[in-house]
């Protein structure tokens, strides 16, 4: 099967990555299917089963990894994902890929923290509508797979997260009359 078979040929354009040069996201959210590229990356697709229920507030459609297939460089990863909840790390997204363990997961209320084996690499900020933006943190080794996993883990499922306290301040005034 060619991987962007129905992405729909309104791709945004390229990102400009300052250690990575253009890097391509097509989010075909309909579809269910998310592929990440570029030059100097391994390409990344992300899959949703057509078979899964469709959450409307998860940018790939789901957050129950039995119904997703991540491949990189196209070998087979391991995904894992948080339940969501109240705590910022309840929407943790861990990836294995090759022995190396990613874990994208909310560090402030725009932007989440990815880090490899536990070492920081860098933030990604992601409304979830497919345009993702990389800071990369000063001095840190980022590895071409780094960046693939990082931008597809954010366009798949958005960056960023109230803190508990918000999130409970809110469930409570919603409950007031």
């Amino acid at each position: 099967m060619n991987d962007t078979a129905s992405i729909p040929a309104r791709i945004p354009p390229p990102v400009h990555d300052d250690r990575f040069g253009e890097v391509t996201v097509q989010l075909a959210a309909e579809q269910g299917e998310l592929v990440v590229e570029g030059e100097l990356i391994p390409r990344v697709t992300l899959r949703r089963d057509p078979a899964a229920d469709v959450d409307e507030q998860v940018a790939i459609g789901t957050r129950e990894a039995a119904r997703l297939r991540l491949t990189v460089g196209g070998a087979e990863a391991v995904l894992r994902l948080g339940k969501g909840g109240i705590s910022r790390r309840s929407y943790r997204v861990d990836v294995e890929h090759d022995g190396v363990r990613y874990r994208l997961v909310p560090d402030s209320v725009p932007s989440s923290r990815l880090t490899r084996d536990g070492a920081y690499v860098g933030d990604f900020l992601s409304d979830g509508d497919g345009r993702v933006i990389a800071e990369w943190r000063e001095g840190s080794d980022v590895r071409p797979t780094d960046a693939a996993v990082g931008y597809a883990l954010a366009a798949a499922f958005g960056t960023g997260g109230q803190p508990w306290w918000m999130m409970a301040a809110d469930a409570v005034s919603s409950a007031l009359p």
